[in-house]
């Protein structure tokens, strides 16, 4: 393990009865980049993220995590970094205030430095008007900030996010990760899994997991980049129909529905106006769109599900 790789899986397993959850994982993380895991429910990020932290034993594989063997001392590990779980966690019955004293108690933050560590928290996560205001009457938003605020009372060097912003509206969403950023650029590494698009655009590196196993992994622009062929965006009263046209094409690669639109994959040989003429009487009308990083997403699951039409 290198000294700029904070994270280190090697060939990581994890079995419940029969069910592989996750299957021969490897992958690192760098020093003070924000690597994001990306998948469907059921994906395994979730039971990755708990074997990272040293909740859950691998069934097979290695890892290492700031320089500490996830198999033989999570318990040495857990002291070093921050991980906030999917769901809300703190004490309802507590105050915005009195949850951030109590885990500065658990993390043996001593008085002297305590003030000013809530001083910080309440400045970054904008919470110092609802100090006094029960944590089980805040917004959603406002709960994930205080689970945050929490969590990095100690100041951890890794910090793991699963699904932080599940639930959460798109303006407290964006204050969230404006409060991450803020987090990298003071030296923090960051490992957070998320099933929003957007967020996935915000990471600096993405793995791509479905069914336990790794797909892609690479930068979002190095992923769309990647994709082949050129893609457009069909509109129609009659998708359907569009669709099953589309699909028997020999230059059209993947057709998949988007909304109330489709995204046609097809090979650089044919133009919007040839897919119009396809689609003649569908009252079709195509444009030509940059790949998105959904559109890496569904490729790349239906590749693995072999239901891709081959070029």
């Amino acid at each position: 393990m290198s000294s700029e790789q904070v994270i280190r899986l090697d060939g990581l397993c994890k079995s419940f009865g029969s069910n592989l959850a996750v299957d021969k994982l490897s992958l690192t993380v760098n020093r003070g980049e924000i690597f994001g895991l990306l998948g469907p429910d059921g994906a395994g990020k979730t039971t990755t993220i708990r074997m990272v932290v040293g909740i859950m034993q691998p069934s097979d594989g290695d890892g290492e995590v700031l320089g500490f063997n996830i198999n033989k001392q999570a318990e040495q590990l857990k002291p070093h970094i921050g991980y906030m779980s999917q769901r809300f966690s703190l004490d309802a019955d507590l105050t915005v205030a009195e949850n951030l004293e109590y885990f500065g108690e658990i993390y043996e933050i001593p008085r002297s430095e305590r003030a000013a560590r809530e001083k910080l928290m309440y400045e970054f996560s904008r919470l110092e008007p609802f100090r006094h205001r029960l944590a089980g009457d805040l917004s959603g938003g406002m709960k994930q900030k205080l689970a945050l605020a929490c969590t990095l009372m100690h100041t951890p060097s890794l910090l793991i996010l699963d699904e932080p912003t599940t639930g959460v509206d798109p303006v407290s969403r964006r204050d969230f990760w404006r409060i991450l950023y803020q987090l990298v650029a003071d030296g923090m590494t960051i490992l957070v899994s998320t099933p929003y698009m957007d967020e996935a655009e915000r990471c600096n590196r993405i793995a791509l997991m479905d069914q336990g196993r790794l797909l892609h992994l690479d930068t979002p622009d190095a992923m769309k980049a990647g994709m082949r062929g050129q893609l457009f965006q069909l509109e129609s009263e009659q998708l359907a129909e569009a669709q099953g046209r589309l699909l028997q094409h020999p230059e059209v690669h993947d057709v998949q529905l988007f909304g109330d639109r489709l995204h046609v994959q097809a090979s650089a040989n044919i133009s919007a106006e040839q897919i119009e003429q396809i689609c003649a009487g569908l009252g079709a009308v195509v444009s030509s769109i940059p790949f998105g990083l959904e559109d890496v997403f569904v490729n790349t699951i239906a590749e693995a599900h072999h239901t891709v039409i081959p070029s």
